[in-house]
């Protein structure tokens, strides 16, 4: 019986899905490859692309190494929830519309291979906490900041779920009770601030209220077409306004990260996104934000770190999952 080598790593988002082969005890990933996730053609297009791609991986792993088939361990599965993951079902998630969907048992037949399944923020924070910015440390929280702002809990080296599957909703903490309305329908949620369709909005605002700024030149005056990353290049270029939106989007991050600080005291927070290329446009005010807000001792004891793989964190995050789950450590 061969030794196994590798995990199947699965990364599924609602506009990419990130495929390739992790070896089981770490490392750089093989046979990588992305595909569209075209979530409107339904689940079950979704599965048949995203098996066809795990199978290429394989095949093409298989046939450079000479390696056996046995020699694949097994799938891990990211996705967005929420989900049950003793069951292995996707119960809704709205970015890919999917209702009680079994995706893992769907996957696991279509390749022949054992799997699990996990909430993809969780997935990408236990892929910096094992082959990332957060290596060799006990205790690790995510923060991956997109369309949404995603989250994961380490603490002494074991994912937090918590009760429900639900552990890890940093997003949606309150920030302001009585602020900005979020998707959730609550109010003042981080993710109502911070997230890159909020950073762009309350700049649109601003501008609309009568603020100075190259944003407006920078899209031909279509205020819509303002995003996040157009926030960043006007702060490039020396924008006041620009950076005074980054800068309040630190702080607001800031006030949300000495929240996590003061509750979990962790070693680390690893923050992933485009908006991480801000680099010290945003990481200098956050810092400070954390310093003024968080107790001192926890403070010192945590750093704040840009996230190391941004792009297959999820995916070597899924194969991470599976080892644990099967072999009962990384």
């Amino acid at each position: 019986m061969s030794e196994p080598r590798w995990i199947v790593g699965v990364d599924l988002g609602g506009t990419n899905v990130v495929v390739g082969l992790v070896p089981i005890e770490g490392g750089e990933p093989r046979s990588v490859r992305q595909l569209l996730t075209l979530a409107e053609r339904g689940p079950e297009d979704i599965v048949n692309r995203v098996a066809a791609a795990v199978q290429e991986a394989i095949d093409d792993t298989l046939s450079e190494t000479g390696a056996p088939r046995e020699s694949v361990a097994g799938m891990g599965i990211g996705s967005p929830g929420p989900l049950d993951r003793a069951s292995g079902v996707v119960l809704n998630t709205p970015n890919l519309g999917w209702v009680d969907v079994p995706l893992r048992g769907l996957l696991s037949s279509a390749v022949g291979l054992e799997a699990t399944l996990d909430n993809d923020a969780n997935c990408a924070t236990f892929g910096e906490w094992w082959q990332g910015a957060g290596r060799g440390l006990s205790s690790v929280v995510g923060i991956t900041l997109g369309t949404g702002i995603g989250g994961g809990i380490v603490l002494d080296g074991e994912l937090v779920h918590g009760a429900s599957d639900a552990a890890g909703e940093i997003g949606h903490m309150s920030i302001d009770f009585t602020g900005r309305r979020c998707k959730c329908g609550n109010y003042g949620c981080l993710e109502a601030y911070c997230s890159g369709p909020n950073i762009a909005a309350r700049a649109r605002e601003g501008i609309e209220s009568g603020a100075e700024s190259l944003l407006a030149d920078l899209v031909d005056g279509d205020l819509d077409q303002i995003t996040a990353a157009t926030v960043y290049e006007a702060v490039v270029l020396g924008d006041t306004y620009a950076n005074e939106v980054m800068t309040e989007t630190a702080k607001i991050l800031g006030a949300g990260i000495a929240n996590i600080i003061n509750v979990l005291n962790p070693e680390a927070v690893v923050i992933a996104g485009g908006v991480t290329r801000a680099g010290p446009h945003l990481f200098v005010p956050l810092g400070a934000e954390v310093r003024r807000r968080a107790f001192r001792s926890a403070e010192r004891a945590c750093r704040i770190l840009p996230a190391e793989l941004p792009e297959m964190a999820g995916m070597v995050g899924a194969a991470g999952i599976f080892k644990k789950v099967v072999y009962g450590t990384v």
